[in-house]
């Protein structure tokens, strides 16, 4: 059976999610396309994510289809070299070429990938969904790509960029900064031609519009959310005394991490079982490995990484206090998720987080980013008193499921879906797309053997 380009609101949508790097444990990217995808099945919605290394992990109900790339970044053996034999077009030769001379490939060649993709199977998708790509290959819209184009934008990259380049040591790091994000100038110019645009809060908008140039009325904004049926309160989970939860990555100067150790040192002095657990990769050099060791913080701070939901859930629980210590968040979903469990936040004013945890002292204790002075100051104030961190908690709950749930999030993604599918049949009046084609290359159902 062929269905038109145009699809009303009681018939399901057959959605393609892009995702060029899928690893739910790392960034925030593969928890949106996880939890969005769950959601939009959930209403009926049939969704497949096509993505690359690292695999997003998915839920019942979704399907994904691997799109390869050479993996040049894995662990153990990042930045390595392929073998011969690993080869099998002229993007391999791209992807490796960009990696040699120091650019970051990934977005350019999944995009070349996922448009060859597409265009074999035109006809299978009422609606393209990519998550941040934003790469020349899906230019062209609906008639390269087999349908219209949706795009989310969580913050723009020039963000990090700019940040990088501040807390560069000298020439030479400043010069390698530069070429690492060469590939954001191909976003901004592949984001100023895009017909609809998603983003998490108001603060992005605003940064989308500024720094992307996408003018305001393409940019529509959709709040993402925490699985409050999981990231909830138990009263039955004992708090540690002294412990404070973050996530973050040491060697991202945006995240703001090393704020929050010279914090630590503050607070250790007045109390001294105050410690740390960060939820993200250690580095063994660089400015949060050198706060840890001129401050003597070895044994109060401690990195857990490739942790599940469930994990994190006990962790937070655990907390007396949750932070984000975040220079800039494009929105925050460890600040959702901490406030969905009734644990009491202290958070930065740097971007969108106050959109996200709310007015100072009524749902999160707010200090200004970069100043480690007074984030010592709220962490301690919670610390050592509990009726605010009750009172603080249990509103971070109720303000996380009036505003911020996936639900919620699919509902409104969808809309956006029938939007652009609508716009693009008035602009076009194009024929119902061709079903078939190629069979699509590995593809799996989620939830059996990975």
């Amino acid at each position: 059976m062929r269905r038109g380009p145009y699809v009303t609101a009681e018939v399901p949508l057959r959605i393609a999610l892009l995702s060029y790097k899928g690893n739910p444990y790392c960034g925030g990217q593969g928890v949106y396309v996880r939890h969005l995808s769950r959601e939009l099945a959930r209403l009926g919605h049939r969704v497949e994510v096509i993505g690359a290394q690292p695999y997003p992990v998915l839920d019942a109900g979704v399907t994904l289809t691997e799109l390869p790339s050479l993996d040049l970044y894995r662990q153990p053996d990042p930045f390595r070299t392929p073998g011969r034999g690993e080869y099998r077009d002229w993007i391999d030769l791209l992807e490796v070429g960009t990696m040699w001379t120091g650019g970051f490939p990934e977005p350019l060649t999944f995009s070349l990938r996922a448009r060859r993709h597409l265009a074999a199977r035109r006809g299978d998708f009422d609606v393209v969904h990519d998550n941040q790509t934003l790469g020349y290959g899906l230019l062209g819209g609906a008639r390269a790509l087999g349908a219209p184009l949706v795009t989310t934008v969580h913050h723009p990259i020039t963000v990090d960029r700019e940040l990088d380049l501040a807390a560069a040591p000298d020439r030479r790091r400043r010069y390698s900064v530069r070429r690492w994000y060469g590939f954001t100038r191909m976003q901004r110019r592949v984001a100023r031609r895009l017909p609809a645009v998603l983003t998490v809060s108001g603060s992005s908008r605003a940064q989308i519009t500024d720094q992307l140039g996408v003018p305001p009325e393409r940019v529509h904004v959709v709040p993402i959310g925490a699985d409050t049926d999981l990231f909830g309160p138990d009263p039955a989970v004992p708090r540690v005394p002294g412990r404070i939860v973050t996530t973050a990555s040491a060697d991202v100067p945006l995240k703001g991490l090393v704020h929050l150790v010279e914090a630590l040192a503050k607070i250790r002095t007045e109390q001294p079982d105050a410690h740390v657990v960060v939820v993200g990769k250690r580095t063994e050099d660089g400015p949060v490995a050198q706060a840890v060791e001129r401050f003597g913080l070895g044994e109060a701070i401690t990195f857990v990484t490739g942790i599940s939901d469930e994990e994190l859930v006990g962790l937070l629980r655990s907390a007396q206090v949750a932070c984000v210590p975040s220079l800039y968040e494009g929105f925050s979903l460890p600040a959702v998720e901490a406030m969905a469990t009734g644990t009491p936040l202290v958070a930065t004013t740097g971007g969108a987080i106050p959109e996200v945890a709310g007015p100072d002292g009524e749902t999160c204790l707010a200090v200004p980013p970069g100043d480690a002075g007074a984030l010592a100051a709220a962490l301690a104030k919670l610390l050592s008193d509990a009726p605010l961190r009750d009172r603080l908690g249990a509103a971070g709950r109720e303000r996380v499921l009036a505003r911020f749930t996936w639900a919620q999030a699919a509902k409104l993604t969808a809309e956006r879906y029938r939007a652009a599918i609508a716009a693009h049949t008035a602009a076009a009046g194009a024929p119902a797309p061709a079903r078939g084609g190629p069979a699509a290359p590995r593809m799996r159902a989620a939830g059996g053997d990975r």
